[in-house]
């Protein structure tokens, strides 16, 4: 069997199963545990922790350090995790006297350098000017106050730490796939110009980033999951070559198959020139392929050096927010709301007072209700200011005011916000010549210069677009998108991605020619105003379109029903369409 490294991911966000990273360790072989926590939200959380209680890490990484540190050292599995969060060296210290606590002798390193908000004022005198990637504005013009500012970093200082023998390595803000190209590199001994052993790595840490997302977690078509109860974790066997196979522990529920795979491949991406401070993976080369149950093999990931700046997390302090969910029941529903909303306006002074008013009405009701609840639509209003007053116990109390003198059928309302503040997420970039990844281990510092800085030869992968199909010809018929296609969706700051893939390469030449971005814009009104940039994936049978805006100012201040863009893809996949006879065929005899 070709020389694999085995790394396991036990955790996709913060909150994830307590259990998994002791069932990852017992579950059979692995070599590298890893765990992934930080969204931008989490960021913020982390902060308001470190704010009140001096921490500012996941804590339950903690409790699942206690369970397995024992197993892991003594079958010499390191542990790689992003936990450290904005107090990496806290963390360390933590884990150290757990170590303590159960006697082993644990060499524990963590890596800083990302956190940039001590030095904003000297890097924006140096000419960063920290514009915002989703919305073009410079930082300074922002009249936010400014929490926490974190660079991506990459996997280098990570491979340093496993060469000087770390155990553990507690990382801060890095790169959700940096937990697994480190490892990998380390194994393997890459060199910084390995770029598609590197880019291999970086897919494979992108597929399993997300935990069970890739073993049949949130998968379009979920019926093929033979069991949802105790779905495995995912693991990625990286080979020396950067090619990879996808897989999970024997005797646990989910699913890996191309589709799991190759829909979390498409999860949360935009251009599929994916980039990363230590490679840009090209994932429209790349070819996905069923080598055995539940194990995907992934190949030929083409890789580019690195670009010349290094993604950055703001998130600021954007103001404070009140707003309310009210029912409004049977007949003459637009009227009742224009009525409604005209009458709380005009009491609570008028719109133009707010930095931003949201109005939403949601028709849930059903002509000829069966029961009470099929006549009921939402009216959503959400106002946003930087001034707490406005949006403060007054602007409840109006509300509550008219509920006895204003339509009919008026019912109970949900309180969206209640004067708190919200926090506006700043996706930007900042030149790399101003980050150093610092690794301590016992006592001694190393600094990690990052790639782009090395003066090393530019790399430069030029894709070849894959072939595509002609669409079918011939009869139509009307069928749920979703019947014919998957699809997987996610935020990317105050913009979503909505992926689709085909299952067939017939299918996917009629999806290429039908599913233009005018197209996607008729299906889903509420992005007809939009910018949508749409991106072919013909290798893996797949297209991406990126919606720029659609979250507002980012998932801790959008207004959305769904804040994340997580049901997007859902909803795209039940609208229904006209297509080839010979393509619903098909999926009839499937």
């Amino acid at each position: 069997m070709t020389d694999v490294i085995k790394i396991a991911n036990c955790s996709g966000f913060y909150g994830d199963k307590l259990s998994a990273a002791k069932e990852m360790v017992e579950g059979g072989p692995i070599d590298v545990l890893t765990g992934d926590y930080l969204a931008e939200l989490t960021m913020a959380i982390l902060y308001g922790q470190k704010m009140k209680r001096n921490t500012g890490y996941v804590g339950t990484f903690l409790k699942q350090v206690k369970q397995v540190l024992q197993p892991c050292i003594e079958k010499n599995i390191k542990i790689v995790s992003n936990a450290g969060g904005l107090n990496p060296a806290a963390m360390a210290d933590a884990v150290k006297e757990i170590a303590k606590e159960l006697e082993l002798d644990v060499k524990v390193a963590y890596i800083d350098g990302d956190d940039l908000s001590p030095r904003m004022q000297e890097l924006q005198g140096e000419g960063e000017a920290f514009r915002n990637m989703d919305t073009g504005q410079n930082l300074a013009d922002s009249k936010n106050h400014l929490l926490t500012a974190n660079a991506y970093l990459g996997a280098w200082g990570i491979k340093e730490a496993l060469d000087q023998g770390a155990d553990i390595v507690i990382c801060p803000r890095v790169t959700d796939a940096a937990v697994v190209i480190g490892p990998a590199a380390w194994k393997f001994n890459w060199q910084r110009t390995d770029y598609d052993a590197l880019a291999g790595a970086l897919a494979a840490g992108h597929v399993i980033e997300c935990g069970q997302q890739a073993t049949g977690g949130n998968y379009a078509f979920f019926q093929e999951v033979p069991s949802f109860d105790n779905p495995g974790y995912p693991i990625a066997e990286i080979e020396a070559n950067g090619n990879f196979t996808i897989t999970k522990h024997a005797g646990t529920g989910g699913l890996v198959s191309v589709g799991t795979v190759k829909s979390q491949l498409l999860y949360e991406i935009g251009d599929p020139a994916y980039k990363n401070p230590d490679v840009i993976g090209h994932f429209d080369t790349l070819s996905i392929e069923q080598v055995g149950e539940d194990r995907v093999y992934v190949s030929g990931c083409k890789g580019s050096c690195p670009p010349p700046s290094h993604k950055v997390c703001i998130n600021t302090l954007g103001g404070f927010r009140n707003g309310f969910e009210i029912m409004l029941t049977g007949l003459d529903i637009e009227e009742k709301a224009k009525i409604l909303t005209d009458t709380f306006f005009k009491n609570i002074g008028g719109k133009e007072q707010f930095d931003d008013v949201s109005i939403e009405l949601l028709r849930t009701d059903k002509e000829n209700p069966q029961c009470n609840e099929e006549a009921f639509a939402r009216l959503r209003i959400v106002a946003k200011s930087s001034d707490k007053d406005l949006v403060g116990r007054l602007f409840s109390a109006k509300m509550i005011e008219i509920a006895l003198a204003n339509i009919p059928g008026f019912g109970p309302m949900n309180p969206i916000g209640n004067g708190d503040s919200f926090l506006v997420y700043w996706p930007t970039l900042v030149d790399s010549q101003y980050i150093t990844e610092y690794v301590h281990i016992d006592d001694q510092v190393t600094e990690v210069t990052p790639t782009s800085q090395l003066e090393l030869e530019p790399v430069n992968h030029q894709v070849v677009p894959a072939t595509v199909a002609a669409a079918p010809a011939g009869d139509t018929v009307s069928i749920p998108f979703g019947r014919l296609f998957g699809t997987r969706s996610g935020d990317k700051g105050g913009c979503a991605n909505v992926g689709v893939w085909a299952t067939s390469e017939e299918a996917y030449g009629f999806l290429h020619e039908f599913l233009t971005v005018e197209r996607l814009k008729a299906l889903m009104p509420e992005t007809a105003d939009l910018e949508i940039v749409r991106y072919d994936l013909a290798n893996i049978h797949s297209l991406n379109f990126f919606i720029k805006g659609i979250l507002g100012e980012g998932v801790a201040s959008s207004v959305r029903m769904d804040p994340q863009a997580k049901s997007m893809g859902e909803y795209l996949r039940a609208k229904v369409i006209e297509v080839p006879a010979v393509l619903a065929d098909a999926v009839k005899n499937a």
